[in-house]
């Protein structure tokens, strides 16, 4: 068995391989994988560059912000689709908003945010920079904000509660665009192209499991994420896995634009997708 560290976050765009890794897949490919859940996306770019851990499943906008910076990581299959949404304060009519909490810069959430502020006309009022996705829903919980922006599940525990309501989400005004995507290190993928292939296949069946059968993979992702399997199982309803995510090619362009517009790249680096290891568009649906 080849062991290999694979860092997860929490949300519906990690159920791919929470799927993979309880249901077996990784294992049947021979592969003894570690999981480990990071606080944050923020800080596994670094760990990956420097080979703490060999796969991540984070923002796929992390890994071109690290890249145009030095590092070298590419991202290798797709995962979260459209992942990002605004929740409103239940009850606050939209043009009330005064205020929206934010995680880190950089990340779909922080950029979707951003974008679709400026299409609510929100121009102009406070935003709440917090350290983490958690920091934000939790400034939304504690009424610090009267908005924030979040991925699956939070939005739909967040309605199912009875203390918010979706807005918009990503696609909203990039459809299609990629969220959380499977990256590895440059390295490992020129050193070793099979563990990519063997992690990459195992983690498209994955995300064929979860909508093959989401309520099982619903009960996995409840003991990752710490949330009722049912709520994860309706927020599925409103979002969901889909390995093609990184050929999105013209919601990515929009993507980087903002992200050149906002400063946070000064320039966008090349050979930061690839995607040899992953099936043709639509055949990973019959995979599993």
């Amino acid at each position: 068995m080849r062991r290999i560290t694979l860092s997860l976050l929490r949300g519906v765009c990690q159920m791919p391989a929470y799927a993979a890794k309880d249901m077996g897949l990784f294992e049947r490919r021979g592969l003894d994988v570690r999981i480990q859940i990071a606080a944050t996306a923020f800080t596994v770019p670094d760990r990956l560059v420097g080979g703490e851990v060999d796969f991540a499943v984070i923002p796929w906008t992390r890994v071109v912000a690290a890249n145009a910076h030095g590092g070298r990581l590419l991202l290798v299959c797709g995962s979260g689709c459209e992942e990002a949404a605004i929740v409103v304060r239940r009850g606050l009519p939209v043009h009330e908003v005064g205020s929206i909490a934010v995680p880190q810069e950089g990340g779909i959430k922080d950029l979707t945010a951003r974008a679709l502020m400026q299409s609510l006309g929100w121009e102009g009022r406070t935003v709440l920079r917090l350290p983490s996705g958690d920091g934000a829903i939790l400034a939304f919980v504690g009424r610090g904000a009267d908005a924030a922006s979040m991925v699956e599940p939070y939005a739909t525990m967040l309605e199912e509660l009875g203390m918010g309501t979706v807005v918009r989400r990503t696609g909203d005004v990039w459809p299609g665009a990629p969220g959380c995507s499977l990256a590895t290190s440059a390295r490992l993928a020129a050193e070793d192209p099979n563990l990519v292939q063997q992690v990459v296949e195992a983690f498209v069946d994955g995300a064929a499991r979860v909508l093959q059968a989401p309520d099982e993979a619903s009960v996995i992702a409840a003991r990752y994420i710490g949330m009722d399997a049912a709520i994860i199982r309706k927020a599925l309803d409103h979002n969901r896995p889909n390995v093609d995510a990184l050929r999105s090619r013209k919601a990515m362009d929009d993507v980087l634009g903002w992200m050149i517009r906002l400063g946070y790249v000064d320039r966008l680096p090349a050979d930061y997708v690839d995607l040899r290891h992953v099936p043709p568009p639509g055949q990973w649906l019959d995979a599993g």
